[in-house]
C-alpha cells in the first residue's frame, strides 16, 4: 500500500525524524530526542505536531449549518461563528463512524476535522471538499505554546481555548483554533503550504521542540482523550466512552439517534475505565483483563505513562469497576496486577 507524505516530510527528515506509516500516511513517530522527552516538553514547556494527516472537509454554503446540526452528534447551536466543537458521526446503529473537530469560521464556513483514515467516510455524509493536500496542520501543545508561538505572530498567542480565528501571513490566509489532543494549553495552525514551512522553521526557533506520534499518543493517554480504532470504533459506542456530552438531544435529530436513545434507556453493555500497574511495564491494546478469575474485557490502548513512570491503559469492560478495585492484567501470558484508577490519569489546571 501506497503512503502519502504530510508536505513537510523532508523537514521531519532533515530533523532526524523517524518515519512510520499512520492512517495511510508516512509521520513522524520521534525526533532524535525519543519519544519520552518530547512528551515530558510538552507536560513541561511546549512541542509542535505536524498532524496535517488529519482531513479538513470545507463545508461552505448557506444550507451547512442544518446539514451538520442533522448529521452529526452535538448541537452546535451551543457555539457561534468563531468556535470549535468535538462531535461525533455515527451510523445508523450507534456505532462511532468518527470523531471530529468542527471549526465554525465564517457564517456559513465550517472546517470538519476528521481523522486521518476517515476522511472518505465523513466525505460520503457531508457535502464537503476535501482540502486536505493544501495545508498542513500545525499543533503547538504545552504550558508554553501560546507564549512561544506569540513569537512567530503575535496574533497566534491570542488564540483562547476553542477559539477559531484566521489572519493574513505571508499573503494567505492562516486558520487557527484553541484546539488540541494532549490535555494542555495549546493552538493547531491550518496553514496553506506556501507558508506552513515558514511557520515551522519560525517555531523550531523559537524553541518549540518538535514531537511525533509516540509523544501524542501517550500524552491523550494519560489525559484520557478516545482514540478513534480503540475507545471508539463501528462497534462501540459514545455513551461507552463516556461521552453523552457531545449528544444533542435538544436537536431535533441526528444520524444514529434512534439507536443511541434506545442504548440510554437500556444502559451502555460496557464501561470505559482506566488501570494502571505499580511498575514501568508498558501495558498494550488487546490485553486481557480480569476480576476474581472473571474475564471482563480487555485494553483498548495502554502505554507507558512519561509523568506518572508507571504503565496504565483504558479499557471497555463488562462491569464498573470503582477506582481502588484490583484486576489482573493478562499481557503476552503473563499476569499483572493492576489498580482501577480516576479519569484522566494525569489532572491539569485549568
Amino acid at each position: 500500500m501506497e503512503h502519502r507524505r504530510p508536505f513537510l516530510y523532508d523537514a521531519h527528515v532533515a530533523l532526524g525524524a523517524k518515519i512510520v506509516p499512520f492512517g495511510g500516511w508516512e509521520m513522524p513517530l520521534q525526533y532524535a530526542t525519543g519519544t519520552v522527552a518530547e512528551h515530558l516538553a510538552c507536560r513541561r514547556d511546549a512541542v509542535v505536531f505536524d498532524v496535517s494527516h488529519l482531513g479538513t472537509v470545507r463545508c461552505d454554503g448557506v444550507e451547512m449549518f442544518e446539514v451538520l446540526q442533522r448529521t452529526l452528534t452535538n448541537d452546535l447551536t451551543k457555539i457561534a461563528p468563531g468556535r470549535a466543537q468535538y462531535t461525533h458521526l455515527l451510523n445508523d446503529d450507534g456505532g462511532v463512524v468518527d470523531d471530529i473537530i468542527v471549526w465554525w469560521v465564517g457564517a456559513h464556513e465550517f472546517d470538519v476535522m476528521p481523522n486521518a483514515s476517515n476522511t472518505n467516510g465523513v466525505m460520503s455524509a457531508l457535502p464537503g471538499v476535501d482540502v486536505t493536500s493544501e495545508r498542513c496542520v500545525l499543533a503547538v501543545q504545552g504550558p508554553n505554546a501560546r507564549a512561544k508561538a506569540a513569537r512567530v505572530d503575535a496574533r497566534f498567542g491570542d488564540v483562547a481555548r476553542f477559539r477559531v480565528t484566521r489572519f493574513d501571513f505571508g499573503g494567505v490566509e492562516v486558520r487557527v483554533a484553541g484546539t488540541g489532543y494532549t490535555g494542555e494549553a495549546g493552538l493547531e495552525i491550518a496553514a496553506p503550504n506556501e507558508v506552513a514551512a515558514e511557520i515551522f522553521e519560525r517555531l523550531i526557533a523559537a524553541e518549540v521542540t518538535p514531537a511525533g506520534l509516540g509523544a501524542r499518543d501517550t500524552l491523550r493517554l494519560e489525559a484520557a482523550l478516545p482514540l478513534y480504532g480503540h475507545e471508539l470504533t463501528l462497534h462501540s459506542t459514545t455513551l461507552e466512552a463516556k461521552l453523552g456530552w457531545v449528544l444533542g438531544w435538544h436537536k431535533e435529530t441526528f444520524r444514529g439517534r434512534a439507536s443511541v436513545e434506545r442504548e440510554r434507556e437500556r444502559g451502555v453493555a460496557r464501561f470505559l475505565t482506566g488501570v494502571a500497574v505499580g511498575g514501568r511495564q508498558p501495558l498494550r491494546d488487546g490485553a486481557e483483563v480480569f476480576v476474581a478469575g472473571e474475564s471482563i474485557g480487555s485494553l483498548t490502548s495502554g502505554n507507558f505513562s512519561p509523568t506518572l513512570e508507571r504503565g496504565i491503559g483504558l479499557g471497555l469492560f463488562s462491569r464498573a469497576l470503582e477506582p481502588g478495585s484490583a484486576v489482573t492484567v493478562v499481557l503476552r501470558g503473563r499476569e499483572l496486577d493492576a489498580t482501577v484508577v480516576a479519569l484522566p490519569f494525569v489532572q491539569k489546571e485549568s
